[in-house]
């Protein structure tokens, strides 16, 4: 290896992806467990398939470190390009499991599309951006940006897959960090309060809500502002019924039945300990149980017990909390938190517009991924199912986090060459 690149490489951010990738794989392996010998290279078995696709990461990792870091930025357009037709492939071509369309099936291994497509949106968000930046108060350069957002996000809600569509949309504070008005991010606050207030209330009381709070905000304004119009708040009111009509619509005739009960849990509406609430209660269970210092590896009895579903997958945390216990998971949390804080502080020493717009892109998936994830396990926010990054079992997952952490550590190693 180059010894000036190797010397430049953030060994920080490697040491803390290699022990996330291995506490993964340690605590796959405990929910995994069955007494039997373990067979770290067996394919037939969970651990294996993830431990073989570990392997194939550090394959990827030579070729994607030595490119020329301006590969990503050339290719931008055209790895997005692949990454829309894979998702279009699957509504023809893929295999449904769990009521979604969202992987290929190949030789007995599943590849998931929308994992590798969220790595094409970030490079070609970064591509879009650097060449943009100047321009983004204006409405055609945002609209560009969000139509790059968009595309993949609708492909993927087709399947459907809220949960992998809504990271895609998460991308918009990368937009904020180089210079969209702060008024989008309001009107987003904005937008979510009507959501969950329509949910909890109604769609009336909503619009007698709003219809006070604009008629106090007119009036206090009026007083300093004698020429103030009262047309701009009257058609917030409207805007806003409106929308809360579109949710209770969306919510009662266009969400599953599953769907709808997901929220009504975690909006305290509905109590379900044993329906559709019973994984996020096992959950719960499971983490509470763990104490301070946890049960201990392979000692975790709600684990053992099978009593939580999909618990190698997008409920693996509940596992850490269990057996690794408050301190276990506090280390795990903190361990995401520097990396994902570290990833922000060095990409604000480059000296190339695509290169610390592509790591604040990556940053900001993680913490999607990571804070959904979790707060999913402690019944927070409502169950999506997205794995969480290093740590749930999941090829794909782990090979296009990968592919994307070490696609940044290029990017940072070369980050004083344009």
């Amino acid at each position: 290896m180059n010894k000036s690149l190797f010397s430049r490489i953030d060994w920080i951010s490697m040491l803390l992806y290699l022990g996330l990738v291995i506490f993964g794989i340690t605590n796959i392996y405990s929910t995994t467990f069955d007494n039997t010998p373990l067979e770290l290279f067996n394919p037939s078995t969970a651990v294996g398939k993830q431990v073989l696709f570990f392997v194939l990461c550090f394959i990827c990792w030579l070729p994607i470190l030595f490119v020329n870091p301006n590969f990503f930025d050339r290719f931008a357009l055209i790895l997005y390009v692949l990454a829309l037709f894979a998702l279009i492939g699957l509504f023809v071509f893929g295999t449904n499991i769990s009521g979604a369309t969202s992987w290929y099936l190949l030789g007995g291994i599943s590849l998931q599309p929308s994992e590798f497509a969220k790595m094409a949106t970030v490079l070609l968000l970064a591509n879009n951006l650097s060449k943009f930046q100047s321009d983004l108060k204006k409405p055609k350069t945002i609209a560009r940006a969000f139509g790059i957002l968009s595309v993949p996000a609708l492909l993927i809600l087709l399947q459907p897959d809220a949960g992998s569509a809504l990271v895609f949309f998460g991308l918009v504070f990368v937009l904020f960090r180089e210079g969209l008005s702060l008024t989008f991010l309001l009107l987003g606050f904005g937008i979510l309060l009507v959501f969950i207030l329509t949910l909890l209330l109604g769609t009336s009381i909503v619009i007698l809500i709003f219809t006070f709070a604009a008629g106090v905000i007119y009036t206090f304004l009026k007083r300093r502002y004698q020429k103030l119009k009262a047309w701009p708040f009257l058609a917030s009111v409207f805007v806003a019924g409106l929308f809360s009509f579109s949710v209770s619509f969306v919510f009662e005739n266009v969400f599953e039945q599953r769907h709808r009960d997901r929220f009504n849990i975690v909006l305290g509406l509905e109590t379900d300990s044993k329906g559709i609430g019973y994984n996020i209660n096992q959950s719960k269970i499971a983490i509470g149980s763990g104490g301070w210092i946890g049960k201990g590896f392979l000692n975790g009895t709600q684990t053992k017990g099978g009593f939580v579903p999909e618990q190698h997958t997008d409920y693996i945390f509940s596992t850490v909390g269990e057996e690794w216990g408050f301190l276990g998971s506090s280390l795990l949390i903190i361990s995401f938190a520097i990396l994902i804080i570290r990833m922000m502080l060095r990409a604000e020493k480059q000296t190339h517009a695509f290169r610390r717009i592509y790591a604040y892109g990556f940053a900001c998936i993680l913490f999607i991924h990571f804070s959904v994830n979790i707060g999913m396990t402690l019944g927070l926010v409502p169950t999506v199912g997205i794995p969480l990054p290093f740590i749930s079992y999941g090829g794909s997952s782990l090979l296009a986090f990968s592919m994307m952490f070490f696609i940044y550590i290029n990017l940072d190693a070369n980050r004083l060459s344009i």
